[in-house]
């Protein structure tokens, strides 16, 4: 698969050949689905916690006797039914994450990548690094592309200027392309992916690395 190179002026200057093992495969959609939900569910941090008719505090006489009043027997004020009482099968603290196979999360991450490059949201830019570190350097350069939308960066390295200069973008997400997140990668309006990823990309998710 053939994809154009734009600079930072978002001009075309040439065009670089990617494997089609990474960027040319069918899309699978149950694995996406898949390794977002995964994604997700391990980000979730299921701290939420309520207490039990044991747990609430309050005494534990009855509020009158149980014969003689006329009135519905009743327990202590810590009975679930009453207003202040406690939670029945509520909520406990747990580990909501789990594990989603190495093979299928790869092979969900080329899917994506092969919908972002099939559907025209890819593009790859030459290598720039914003020697500032300045949000507006990084947003002047952006603006030569499409201003607005939902953008991930895809890095060769962890360029620690070009992730300060993005931080406080919020329509900006940026990922190193040997730790992409199937979550923030499918949502992205626009994939901006610099010419050494796309390169890196090619031997790092190829089919030379892991026989499938």
């Amino acid at each position: 698969m053939n994809l154009k190179v734009y600079s930072k002026e978002g001009k075309e200057i040439r065009t670089i050949t990617l494997d089609d093992n990474v960027f040319g495969l069918p899309v699978n959609d149950d694995l996406i689905w898949y390794a977002i939900n995964n994604e997700l569910a391990n980000k979730r941090q299921g701290n939420a916690s309520t207490k039990g008719r044991a747990e609430v505090h309050g005494s534990n006489a009855k509020p009158y006797k149980q014969k003689g009043t006329g009135r519905a027997r009743r327990g202590d004020k810590k009975s679930p039914i009453l207003v202040g009482g406690g939670i029945i099968f509520g909520p406990k603290p747990r580990d909501f994450s789990y594990t989603m196979p190495k093979k299928a999360k790869r092979m969900a991450l080329k899917s994506i990548l092969s919908l972002k490059a099939q559907s025209d949201t890819l593009k790859i830019i030459e290598d720039f690094s914003i020697e500032s570190g300045k949000t507006k350097d990084l947003a002047s350069l952006l603006d030569n592309f499409d201003p607005g939308l939902r953008t991930v960066l895809i890095l060769k390295d962890d360029d620690t200027k070009i992730k300060r200069a993005a931080a406080n973008i919020p329509w900006v997400k940026y990922l190193s392309y040997n730790r992409l997140e199937a979550h923030e990668l499918f949502y992205g309006r626009q994939v901006l992916m610099l010419e050494t990823a796309a390169k890196s990309l090619n031997d790092f998710y190829g089919e030379k690395e892991i026989a499938q």
